[in-house]
Parts: structure tokens; sequence; C-alpha cells
């Protein structure tokens, strides 16, 4: 995280992280969703195009909200970054955990509901919040800072 904020402030890439991560996540449901359409007897195309929708279009602008809502908590709390940070701490750590989301979505779609999925869901989750409060407290941490 820190490598990237001092690569500057360049809204494409963090708009490119985001991207690849929403696409990666999408990609993830595949399986999921190929199950779901088999034992419903739906569509798989009306549920893929769902997914790709939400994920795609209406994902990214929840996360940029999201971004700016945490950049206002840790403002709260001494926080000295800006939002650029809070967005690419953000974007960043939705991709970096998205290996677990492709498994997750594996375990989804050849086993299904049950503890393995609670598991590797329940996993994926930790890791996430995980990279997300450490790359949002090196986004916001002030320039001096030790350990910056």
């Amino acid at each position: 995280m820190r490598r990237l904020l001092s690569l500057g402030k360049r809204e494409d890439r963090a708009l490119a992280i985001l991207m690849a991560a929403c696409a990666l996540v999408f990609v993830s449901q595949w399986p999921a969703l190929s199950r779901q359409a088999y034992l419903e007897q739906v569509e798989l195309n009306s549920l893929l195009a769902g997914a790709l929708f939400g994920w795609i279009f209406i994902a990214p602008l929840l996360l940029y909200g999201l971004a700016a809502l945490s950049h206002l908590i840790a403002k709260v709390f001494g926080g000295q970054g800006d939002w650029y940070g809070a967005r690419l701490a953000l974007f960043w750590s939705l991709l970096a955990a998205t290996p677990l989301m492709l498994l997750n979505g594996l375990v989804a779609g050849f086993i299904g509901p049950g503890a393995g999925l609670n598991l590797v869901g329940l996993l994926w989750c930790a890791v996430f919040l995980w990279f997300w409060a450490s790359s949002l407290l090196a986004a916001e941490r002030p320039q001096g800072a030790v350990g910056a």
C-alpha cells in the first residue's frame, strides 16, 4: 500500500484496481451461479447478466461511497490522509483478497452450502478486513509517523 501511495495520485490507477477486483469477484460467482441455474432450472445467462451488472456497474459506485465513509471515520480518529488514499486502500484490499473470493466461489459451486463454504467465506472476510485496516492505517497515518 505504501508503494502504491508513493507512486503519486493517479485516479486511473485506482479505478483500474477497482475494476480488476470487481471483474474477479464477478468471475468468482460463476460456479455458484451455474449451480443455482442447474438446481433451480433457470437460465444461466440471466443470472450472469444480473451479477455482471451488479459487480461492474453498481458495486464500484457503492465502493466509492464506502471509501469516502471510511475516510470520514478515519478523520474523526485523527487520520491525516486524503480521499485518494482511502479509495486506494479499499480498492487494493478488495483486489488483494480476491484469491480467497475465487476459492469461495469454487466451494459454493462444487460443494454448495455448508461448513466448508462458511469457513472459506469467514476466512475471506477476515483477510479482506485485515488488508483494508492495514492499508487504511498506512494511508491515513501522518506523513512523518514512524513506520509509515
